[in-house]
């Protein structure tokens, strides 16, 4: 998780995980999607599929992106946001 709001007026956090196929992309997808529903939380927009390697869930201030292992090296999102602060990782 990374704090964007300095730099960026889109989100104040990026959540940022990976899975190593599409099986676990789907679980990952369902299972955020169903602990915050629970909360009453629900994403403005979702995009992208767990067969696309890539799901974007934009819930506002927290836009979480979803990887398989190879598109998260290609866009290596964390290095593009560099300089924005760490404020949770979990190796």
């Amino acid at each position: 998780m990374i704090d964007i709001h300095v730099a960026s007026t889109v989100a104040d956090c990026f959540v940022i995980c990976s899975g190593e196929n599409e099986r676990q992309l789907r679980a990952i997808n369902r299972d955020i999607l169903e602990q915050l529903g629970e909360e009453g939380t629900t994403p403005r927009r979702i995009e992208g599929t767990p067969a696309s390697g890539w799901i974007l869930l934009d819930y506002g201030d927290v836009v979480v992106h979803i990887f398989d292992t190879d598109q998260r090296s290609f866009y290596r999102i964390e290095d593009v946001w560099k300089d924005a602060p760490t404020l949770l990782a979990i190796q």
